[in-house]
C-alpha cells in the first residue's frame, strides 16, 4: 500500500492567504492560499487569477507567525515563473562591450611570438648564503612581535582579556506596534524613508542614530505597517519578530 506524502508546514495554514518572501517573479500578484501537496511539490493557487502553480518543497522555507498585516512564508531561494513553472533564477553574466579604437586581449598561450629567452646569471655561494641569513633574521623579528602582542592582548602579560562585543538591540517594541507606536516608545526618529517592494508587502525605516539602529515596518500599505525588526548602522539584523528574521537577511538596503 503506499503511503502519502507527509504534509508540508502549510497544510497548518489550511485556506489563510499568505505571501511568498521574496515574491516569486513574473507573477503579478503575491497572495496565495495552499490546494495540497506531493512528495516533491507544495500546490499552491493565486487568490486573485485562481491560477494553480506547483513550488518545489525544498524552496519552501519557515513561515511567519506575524499574521498582521499579512502572513509571510519564506522561500530558500529566488524563483520565476517561466514557460508554466517554477525554476531558480539564473543570473547572466553580461560581458562588457569593447572601448573604442580596442582589441582583444590574446590569451596565454596564443601569443603570435614567443617570449625572449633571457639568460638569468645564479648568484654566488656567499650571496646567497648572507641573504638567507638577513631573512631569516627578518621572519624571527616578525614571529618575536607577533607573539609579543598575543601574549599581552591574551591576558599573559595584560592585566585583563580583550573581547569584542556582539551588538544586539533591547528595543521594547512588538509586532502590533505601528509608527506612531514606535514614536512614542523611541522619540521622532532623525529621518524616514519608505520602500515599496515588488509583491504585496511594503517596508518603512525610522532611523535612530543615538541608539545605532534602523527601525523596519512591514506592510501592504503605509497604514498597515506593523514593526518587524530592527537593523543596525551595518545593515546586519539586531532584533526581529517571530519569523522576521529571514526578512531582514533578504532586505536590500534603503
Amino acid at each position: 500500500m503506499a503511503v502519502p506524502p507527509l504534509p508540508p508546514p502549510l497544510a497548518q495554514l489550511g485556506r489563510t492567504p499568505f505571501s511568498f518572501y521574496p515574491a516569486i517573479l513574473h507573477l503579478p500578484h503575491n497572495e496565495w492560499i495552499y490546494q495540497g501537496a506531493t512528495w516533491s511539490d507544495v500546490l499552491v493557487r493565486n487568490s486573485k487569477t485562481n491560477e494553480e502553480i506547483s513550488v518545489p518543497r525544498r524552496y519552501v522555507g519557515e513561515i511567519s507567525s506575524v499574521e498582521a498585516p499579512v502572513l509571510i512564508v519564506g522561500l530558500l531561494a529566488e524563483l520565476e515563473y517561466r514557460s508554466g513553472a517554477i525554476y531558480p533564477v539564473e543570473r547572466k553574466v553580461i560581458e562588457m562591450p569593447l572601448a573604442v579604437n580596442d582589441a582583444p586581449r590574446p590569451r596565454w598561450g596564443n601569443s603570435p611570438a614567443a617570449a625572449q629567452v633571457v639568460g638569468i646569471r645564479l648568484e654566488s655561494n656567499s650571496k646567497s648564503r648572507v641573504g638567507r641569513l638577513v631573512l631569516g633574521g627578518v621572519a624571527l623579528g616578525v614571529a618575536g612581535c607577533v607573539l609579543a602582542v598575543s601574549l599581552f592582548r591574551g591576558g599573559v602579560i595584560a592585566s585583563r582579556v580583550f573581547y569584542a562585543p556582539v551588538f544586539r538591540a533591547d528595543l521594547p517594541l512588538t509586532p502590533q506596534d505601528d509608527r506612531d507606536a514606535v514614536v512614542r516608545t523611541l522619540g521622532a526618529p532623525a529621518r524616514e524613508r519608505w520602500r515599496p517592494d515588488s509583491g504585496d508587502a511594503e517596508y518603512e525605516l525610522l532611523a535612530y542614530p543615538r541608539r545605532g539602529v534602523y527601525v523596519i515596518l512591514m506592510g501592504r500599505s503605509r497604514g498597515e505597517a506593523r514593526y518587524i525588526g530592527a537593523m543596525d548602522w551595518n545593515w546586519h539584523p539586531v532584533q526581529a519578530v517571530a519569523g522576521g528574521y529571514p526578512v531582514l537577511q533578504r532586505l536590500p538596503r534603503f
